[in-house]
């Protein structure tokens, strides 16, 4: 009888620990999504993990960057556990989307914390080309993301900076030495990018730095 009893309360416990588990799973997405920072604050406190997938496969942290959650950004920048370099279903990390966003400051405190400048295939400087802030795309380079990154379809950040970045972007790439004749494998350059994107103001400057 004692033994049966035993069993019995060793599952109810069991029991009880997952649907605690899986209720805070729900209350800390929701929470991220509201840029609730005190119920994360809770739930990190009570040992949640911080780096965390949600059903799409998004961290908490690639999240509240993405939406724009500052609360919550900083209760996950406090905790020890969080993992900067974590990536999410499509192989973003926090970097990757910081970049893409122009959160310059985001980026400094994310590169100062061990963020990976690079990584094979879509990388933080092909985001940072193609979002809106030209430091962002200098202060990679300057921590030695390489200008010809390629990513799996081969296409470079200039390419990305003509079709969809900031002016700025396509000229300091260019003075970086970046080609603006490499091609991608649709047979792709950058100043085919950049008509495609009805951005024939950038055209004549690409083209002018093919023909040095």
């Amino acid at each position: 009888m004692r033994k049966h009893l035993k069993y019995a309360f060793y599952f109810v416990a069991v029991a009880w620990f997952s649907l605690a588990k899986a209720g805070a799973y729900e209350d800390f997405f929701i929470a991220v999504n509201r840029d609730d920072d005190r119920t994360v604050a809770q739930l990190l406190a009570r040992g949640f993990d911080p780096n965390s997938r949600d059903p799409k496969g998004q961290t908490g942290l690639i999240l509240v960057l993405r939406d724009s959650s500052p609360r919550v950004a900083e209760a996950l920048w406090k905790s020890p556990q969080l993992d900067v370099n974590v990536e999410n279903a499509n192989g973003e990390t926090a970097l990757m989307m910081a970049a893409l966003r122009g959160e310059l400051e985001w980026v400094r405190r994310l590169l100062e914390r061990g963020a990976r400048v690079h990584k094979e295939g879509w990388s933080p400087i092909h985001y940072a080309a193609t979002g809106p802030e030209v430091k962002t795309v200098a202060l990679l380079l300057e921590r030695g993301a390489p200008v010809e990154a390629l990513s799996p379809g081969k296409d470079t950040p200039l390419m990305m900076a003509a079709r969809y970045g900031a002016e700025g972007s396509v000229d300091l790439l260019l003075a970086r030495g970046a080609s603006a004749a490499a091609k991608n494998e649709r047979n792709l350059d950058a100043i085919d990018m950049a008509r495609n994107g009805g951005r024939d103001f950038l055209v004549g400057r690409l083209e002018k730095s093919v023909k040095r």
